[in-house]
């Protein structure tokens, strides 16, 4: 005897809602507004400044990998090509926010206050370069992939019983989706009503995993409809449609109504870090050159020189910067003393265990030497 089949079409309310996650795009890729709706108010300084940023942050990336290459950089996770979505999103936040970072989010922290010769020191593994300037809001960036999902909401439920008009922002990519950390975090922003952005950078690939193997979703996004929490699906190639998704996620978390979960759709154009991992083993060129044609450098850029508020000698200018201030920087980070072994020992514990006491003791007395 066979079982009644109910009216209720589970397949038919998976795609219902999947369907609700359209992307939003203001620029395409020929730098022509789509969406005149969604562009956001920004003057022409604030058009310029956003651009300026951006091609810093490039430079930044390609100088940071030639500086690992020479073994002056340890850890380092390439950005190119995510430059709308981590330097558009950021811009859109105020120095009150607290910035909570994935291991490829440097260039946030960085805008954000962080001195570039600490960034460089913390690529070093130096206990310096994790010591933020006093109101400088921001965390180290964090390595265990998705913890910074649980600690932005415990962020964010601080700021809110704080009273303070701030929000509290982490970032994470498609692989960082699959983690309990992710879901933990957004239910628990979603529960207590945080004033959190939760922002997860699909770059196409988790490592070497393609996103279509981290989740059976059509989107990332659709994920938070589980915490009951608004979500956004974004061409995360376009600066202005990435400022202004995060901009109005801000003013809902500051006005009290709770966070926001964003997917930016971007891609990496180098590999996922400097330490072996090899793209063209889990990539083709056919998709790079797919992507690269998204560049939202280049996408960017059009929009400006359309609107007469960007040229190649204004380029030029903020590369030559850049390159300056990076040399300062790893100059600056080179002539920081050396981290040693009594360094970690004082730094790990409040009040230091007996036995490590005693070796601290043997050890800072040869330093003295």
């Amino acid at each position: 005897m066979s079982a009644k089949k109910t009216q209720f079409d589970p397949q038919k309310t998976l795609e219902s809602i999947e369907t609700q996650f359209e992307m939003v795009q203001v620029l395409n890729e020929e730098g022509k507004i789509v969406n005149e709706s969604a562009a956001p108010k920004l003057s022409d300084e604030e058009l310029q400044e956003l651009m300026t940023r951006m091609v810093y942050t490039r430079v930044l990336d390609q100088r940071s990998i030639s500086l690992n290459r020479q073994g002056r950089l340890g850890f380092y996770a390439p950005t190119a090509g995510q430059e709308a979505s981590q330097i558009a999103s950021h811009y859109a936040l105020e120095k009150a926010d607290w910035i909570l970072p994935g291991y490829r989010d440097v260039p946030q922290i960085v805008w954000h206050g962080l001195p570039l010769w600490q960034a460089f020191l913390f690529s070093r593994g130096h206990y310096v370069g994790n010591q933020a300037p006093e109101g400088v809001n921001v965390l180290s960036p964090q390595i265990i992939i998705g913890a910074q999902y649980v600690q932005n909401a415990g962020v964010a439920l601080g700021l809110k019983k704080r009273g303070k008009k701030a929000v509290a922002v982490t970032y994470t990519g498609d692989g960082g989706s699959s983690q309990g950390d992710f879901y933990e975090g957004i239910n628990f922003a979603g529960a207590f009503n945080a004033p959190a952005i939760f922002i997860v950078q699909n770059n196409q690939f988790a490592i070497s995993t393609p996103r279509e193997k981290q989740t059976a979703a059509k989107t990332i996004a659709q994920k938070g409809i589980a915490a009951g929490i608004p979500s956004v699906l974004v061409d995360g190639m376009d600066p202005l449609a990435v400022y202004a998704v995060v901009k109005e996620a801000r003013e809902r978390a500051i006005n009290g109504e709770g966070p926001t979960l964003i997917e930016t759709m971007c891609y990496r154009y180098g590999p996922h870090t400097m330490a072996g991992d090899d793209p063209t083993r889990y990539r083709t060129s056919d998709l790079d050159t797919e992507w690269e044609k998204k560049d939202p450098l280049v996408r960017f850029r059009k929009y400006l020189e359309e609107k007469g508020l960007w040229n190649e000698e204004k380029e030029t200018e903020v590369i030559e910067r850049a390159k300056e201030e990076i040399k300062d920087a790893i100059k600056k980070a080179d002539d920081t003393p050396k981290q040693k072994v009594t360094d970690l020992m004082a730094n790990m514990y409040e009040e230091m265990p007996a036995n490590l006491k005693e070796q601290y003791e043997i050890y800072t007395a040869k330093e003295s030497k």
